[in-house]
């Protein structure tokens, strides 16, 4: 049964590989950024439809594994709550199985690691990312600069609050005049701009991350979850991600006059995670999604930046026509 049971999980496997479109950047490390894995709670399901959220989390972790990438990044809200040791139990095999193949793990917290027992959250959330540091730290890879931060403001003291923001912003100073770095990524888990009818854009985090952001002249793209949708914003000539749909309940979007204008109006996966490579000093940026069938992975939003952070070319799929 367990031989059974091995060739089945590996023809699933070999299945996925050999449906991954060719949208590898020749020679390019890969990094991953996946957001907003929880389960569903069942408060959550009271105004939010779901929709095999654990498969389609599952599907996700699936489609990165066989990617192999050479870092990958979960930006918060990985599990449901973070003090429970159960709720970690899906997401410890992916972790671990990401580890032995060789990709370098970080991650950031989220709102659900912080609720309830906090301390105990952190602390479960600490063992499984041992990198993280709640007052900010940056990863580097292939020449790419990740700057991870801390958005769940009512949980930092003052004092953490401005240590991380001196961080912050000498930090984004001395990646602009470091010559080893090609390009500098912010990622938090609360986004500043998003159209949600559910959560809304961070005033603290416009407050406090994106003026060093747009300052920064590396700094190139700006990386956000906790709205679980997928939206593209262009502030001052930056990008702005939010790539919640990691399998969290998706949420409905603002589409009237007065909302943000999005450059992906109409692509909305349900589910989804970003594959980001460098290409010499930009950034190749492509958002995989889960078909609405749950037959596969394709590829959807793709843009470039260019070395002042700006959007170069872009290729949308339209999905406005799919049926959910």
């Amino acid at each position: 049964m367990k031989k059974l049971s091995f060739l089945l999980l590996t023809l699933i496997s070999f299945t996925i590989r050999a449906q991954v479109p060719a949208d590898t950047v020749s020679g390019a490390k890969r990094m991953v950024f996946v957001s907003d894995t929880q389960q569903p709670m069942w408060v959550e399901k009271i105004l939010l439809k779901p929709n095999h959220n654990l498969q389609a989390t599952a599907d996700i972790f699936l489609d990165i594994l066989s990617y192999k990438p050479t870092s990958l990044y979960m930006l918060g809200d990985v599990v449901a709550l973070g003090s429970s040791n159960k709720k970690w139990r899906s997401v410890d095999k992916f972790l671990d199985s990401a580890r032995k193949s060789g990709t370098h793990v970080a991650g950031l917290l989220g709102n659900h690691e912080v609720m309830g027992r906090r301390k105990r959250g952190e602390r479960n959330f600490d063992k499984r990312f041992p990198m993280n540091v709640r007052t900010g730290y940056f990863s580097v890879t292939d020449s790419v600069a990740v700057v991870m931060l801390n958005s769940n403001f009512k949980s930092l003291s003052p004092s953490s609050i401005e240590k991380q923001q001196s961080w912050y912003e000498s930090t984004l100073a001395g990646l602009d005049t470091s010559a080893s770095i090609k390009a500098v990524i912010i990622a938090c888990h609360h986004a500043p701009f998003s159209n949600s009818k559910v959560v809304k854009s961070s005033g603290d985090v416009q407050r406090y991350f994106v003026p060093a952001y747009i300052k920064s002249r590396k700094a190139q793209l700006f990386i956000a979850g906790h709205a679980h949708a997928f939206e593209h914003f262009q502030k001052q000539g930056k990008e702005f991600i939010v790539i919640g749909g990691g399998g969290g309940l998706h949420q409905p979007l603002n589409s009237l006059p007065d909302c943000i204008p999005d450059i992906a109006c109409n692509y909305k996966p349900m589910f989804h995670y970003l594959s980001v490579q460098r290409v010499q000093n930009k950034l190749q940026i492509t958002s995989r999604y889960l078909k609405n069938d749950f037959s596969g992975f394709d590829i959807g939003h793709s843009f470039q930046t260019n070395e002042n952070g700006n959007i170069f070319t872009t290729m949308i799929k339209d999905l406005s026509t799919n049926k959910k």
